[in-house]
């Protein structure tokens, strides 16, 4: 190789084709698309940190390309790329900026925040900074993709079945004490036994995981001393995140990813990434140039008057994903990570930015169509959330077939109700998979991704606790975060060792749980949720790699409790099919007794009349689910279920509820009580027939199953 950094050799012609680094045993091909460069150069780095550069001299439909024999496995390079600086036109060519690799498989190594390198005096963007960026900078890696998956077999859980377990990777390890210490806060830790088992153990499908796409620090957050935690700014669209490994970053944690997967799917849980395809790390025109910007500025991103940013996603920056060679960047990430790491779906972070055209939510946009048509992306699971931040960007219930969608109407209705803000009138929607936003063109109940908290927000047990977002710690004054936090804190803000509030407080964390999991539609389980989790009253954590985010598992014996509860709520989530519809309801009788799909129960016993649905102080209400519906399996089997009585009342006191009369019942089997703290049935608890008056405790959830045993309803 050559050994001075100012004197390039001209690499071997090599091919356009396919871009980034691909290995052979002897050396690698390398290719870059840049419409508007001038000249390229491969930037490979020793151990020593000495740069020999290599001139890709070929260029092929604008994709500069060569072959540069010795570049193997574990070799860090990176590219500088010679154009014209015209920052008023959007051109921002810098050879003095090493970049890294769109298509880099793993990069390694901190950006170092250093005005000098990347600011200027007034942070003026029009000013053309000369200074070397190298040892400031994340560097990419070459990396050998051999591994050997033996008989992994992907999961493939229908999405009537699916329950979602949203996890970060360092927040779900970091305090585990089972793992061991240098694999906490990794891929290794994910993968641990003690962890897989914990989340199987709540009945749970698939695990949505926070970016683990390479990411970086914003440089404000690195003025102020902070880190970006959450993930939501991506650097390396092929490249598992560095800080994530165990292994090492020369490529290990490639192989420490895909060994997670593995454990994953040999427990029969589906790995979904949450991926950030809408903007990128470089910020705004102030930003810093590291990969992108310098390589073609005007063809990677959405320009306003050519010097601005575009900017949908509040994050400086939003990719255009309606610009060829971006689509073609996002679709070749998604494939490698499903063809090569073996994922099973992605949740796409503000979806609508990345369906744009022009400037408008375009449902027919060339990046939804290209899924579509894709013969790998179309058979996994995909998952928008269906809104940004710019003009007509929120599209709930927009989406087309093949998708489904993050439901913050079913969010916003759960928590208003379960905080005794509003009545039942939406509540039916919401409980039975949303068919007013999802009914239309064909698609199923689980197009609506039910969630009552993310990790946008409060997790359950702040929504309780708090009625104030309490952000000090994230150094903006607690200008940050919303103030919509539909929450209540039941007299005292925070914490308090009130014996009556705490159980009211967890008596509704155990409501909200069971009222997530026995709704038709898909669960999303927050991380920690389950344990009581608390972020101390931060609603808006990202930059907290810090207790504040991560989960606890020294639990008090409440929170012992409130675990049971939830793992049996998953198993009765998992043994009733009546709860996991594949068809929406119609209303309409489907035995010859009369029995409804679907039917609605006010307290007297009466099917709900609109007074009662539409009163804003109604605070109890009960579905019935059939389990006479005709449904076959995939297979053609004949699906059979339990008919079920669901109860919910949000009421401070107890309340008698009459059971319903013929054609449901006669005779109703109380399955799941959480008001206890177990969210277990009394052992004494009597089967209750038809007519007779139930005793609903404050603040609970209920569901009974009819007859004494599944498919009998003839004893008493």
């Amino acid at each position: 190789m050559a050994s001075n950094e100012e004197s390039a050799i001209a690499a071997w012609p090599g091919k356009w084709n396919p871009l980034g680094v691909t290995c052979d045993d002897e050396g690698a091909n390398v290719a870059i698309w840049s419409s508007a460069a001038e000249a390229v150069q491969l930037c490979v780095f020793g151990e020593d940190g000495a740069e020999s550069r290599y001139d890709l001299t070929e260029s092929t439909f604008h994709i500069f390309h060569g072959y540069v024999p010795g570049l193997l496995p574990g070799q860090r390079y990176g590219f500088r790329v010679h154009g014209p600086w015209d920052p008023g036109q959007g051109l921002r060519f810098n050879e003095n900026k090493l970049l890294v690799d769109p298509y880099a498989r793993a990069i390694q190594g901190p950006l170092i925040n250093d005005p000098a390198i990347f600011g200027h005096e007034g942070r003026n963007d029009m000013v053309r900074n000369d200074k070397d960026s190298a040892p400031y900078v994340p560097r990419s890696v070459v990396v050998d993709d051999r591994f050997d998956w033996g008989t992994d077999t992907r999961p493939r859980i229908p999405w009537g079945d699916t329950v979602i377990y949203e996890a970060h990777v360092k927040g779900m390890t970091a305090r585990h004490p089972d793992v061991p210490p240098h694999a906490r806060g990794t891929f290794a830790g994910m993968a641990h036994p003690a962890v897989i088992d914990h989340i199987t153990s709540l009945g749970v499908t698939g695990v949505e995981l926070q970016p683990v796409q390479h990411f970086t620090n914003e440089t404000h957050l690195l003025d102020l001393g902070l880190p970006n935690y959450w993930g939501y700014n991506s650097l390396g669209y092929f490249a598992p995140h560095a800080g994530y490994s165990s292994s090492g970053t020369r490529g290990g944690q490639v192989a420490e990813f895909k060994q997670m997967v593995k454990s994953y799917h040999a427990a029969g849980l589906e790995v979904i990434l949450d991926v950030v395809y809408n903007h990128t790390s470089e910020g705004n025109q102030l930003g810093p140039t590291l990969s992108f910007r310098g390589i073609d500025n005007p063809g990677y991103y959405r320009l306003s008057a050519g010097r601005y940013y575009t900017d949908y996603t509040g994050c400086g920056n939003t990719l255009d994903a309606s610009a060829p060679h971006v689509l073609q960047l996002i679709m070749d990430s998604l494939r490698y990570w499903v063809t090569e790491m073996h994922v099973d779906g992605f949740r796409f972070d503000l979806a609508s930015a990345l369906a744009r055209s022009f400037h408008d939510v375009d449902m027919l946009s060339s990046f939804l169509t290209t899924i579509q048509q894709d013969p790998v992306l179309r058979q996994v699971k995909l998952i928008a959330e269906p809104w940004d931040v710019g003009s007509g960007g929120y599209q709930v219930g927009e989406f087309p077939p093949l998708w489904t969608e993050w439901n913050d109407k079913y969010r916003d209705c759960l928590r208003d109700f379960w905080r005794g803000a509003a009545g039942i009138g939406e509540l039916g929607w919401r409980l039975t998979g949303s068919a007013d936003l999802y009914a239309s063109e064909g698609r199923r109940p689980y197009a609506s991704i039910n969630f009552v908290t993310a990790h946008d927000g409060f997790p359950m047990r702040d929504l309780v606790t708090y009625e104030h977002k309490h952000n000090e710690a994230n150094l903006e004054d607690n200008r940050d975060g919303t103030d919509n936090n539909r929450s209540t804190n039941y007299g005292v803000e925070g914490e308090t060792s009130d014996p009556d509030i705490n159980e009211r407080r967890h008596r509704q964390v155990r409501a909200m749980f069971a009222s997530l999991m026995v709704s038709i539609g898909v669960p999303m389980i927050l991380m920690g949720d389950e344990l009581g989790r608390t972020q101390d009253g931060n609603n808006n954590a990202y930059c907290q790699d810090n207790e504040i985010s991560w989960v606890d598992w020294d639990l008090e014996p409440w929170q012992e409790d409130l675990l049971e509860s939830a793992r049996y709520v998953g198993l009765l989530r998992r043994e009733q099919r009546a709860l996991r519809q594949r068809f929406f309801f119609s209303g309409a009788a489907v035995a010859e007794d009369g029995e409804k799909d679907v039917a609605w129960f006010a307290a007297d016993g009466t099917e709900v009349p609109d007074a009662v649905w539409n009163a804003a102080e109604t605070r109890t209400i009960g579905m019935y689910v059939s389990g006479h519906i005709e449904a076959r399996g995939n297979r053609g089997e004949a699906l059979t279920s339990r008919s079920l009585l669901v109860l919910l009342h949000a009421g401070t006191e107890d309340v008698a509820f009459r059971m319903p009369s013929a054609p449901y019942g006669p005779v109703f089997e109380p399955l799941l009580d959480t008001s206890r703290v177990d969210g277990r049935p009394a052992p004494e608890a009597a089967l209750v027939r038809s007519g007779q008056e139930f005793r609903i405790p404050a603040k609970s959830v209920q569901v009974l199953g009819v007859g004494s045993a599944p498919g009998d309803i003839s004893q008493p």
